[in-house]
């Protein structure tokens, strides 16, 4: 079962992470989630959520490159009332790349890649508590490192822990 966890309270939250619908985009605003998701309609986008709850907690926008058995982050983010030190749940973002490396060995296998063209400042973060490579432009995460990613987040059954 995929999950979070309330900060203050330690209570486990199963989530749901799928598809944004046209719907979605209504709720999708800059000031909650600092991009204008509407530009990534064109790519693949999925929303994280407590399976009670409609309330999107965390965002992805995904694009597959086949040719180089990769899928690229386009953008994440977790919602404002989420981040810093006063945020509400823990692990939205880390259940979200975990999806992305799911995807990724669905798609290309054990030749599978994840990557994303970081923000100066966020670089280090995904290097040190996700273990992605420095490739230069870009980050990644394939071989060992991504089945890693695999491993804390989504259990035997394929589901989100």
């Amino acid at each position: 079962m995929w999950g979070i966890v309330a900060v203050n309270t330690k209570v486990f939250k199963e989530i749901s992470i799928e598809r944004v619908t046209d719907q979605d985009y209504k709720k999708i605003t800059k000031a909650r989630f600092f991009f204008n998701w509407k530009t990534e309609r064109q790519n693949c986008v999925y929303k994280l959520r407590i399976l009670e709850s409609e309330v999107i907690l965390g965002l992805i926008s995904l694009t597959h490159y086949p040719e180089e058995s990769r899928i690229e982050i386009n953008l994440l983010a977790v919602s404002k009332e989420n981040r810093g030190k006063e945020k509400q749940y823990d692990d939205i973002a880390g259940n979200l790349i975990g999806f992305a490396c799911r995807e990724a060995v669905n798609h290309y296998a054990e030749i599978a890649c994840v990557s994303l063209i970081p923000k100066t400042k966020l670089k280090k973060h995904y290097i040190t508590k996700y273990g992605m490579e420095d490739a230069g432009k870009h980050i990644c995460l394939e071989g060992l490192a991504l089945f890693r990613i695999i491993e804390k987040y989504i259990d035997e059954s394929g589901e989100i822990k």
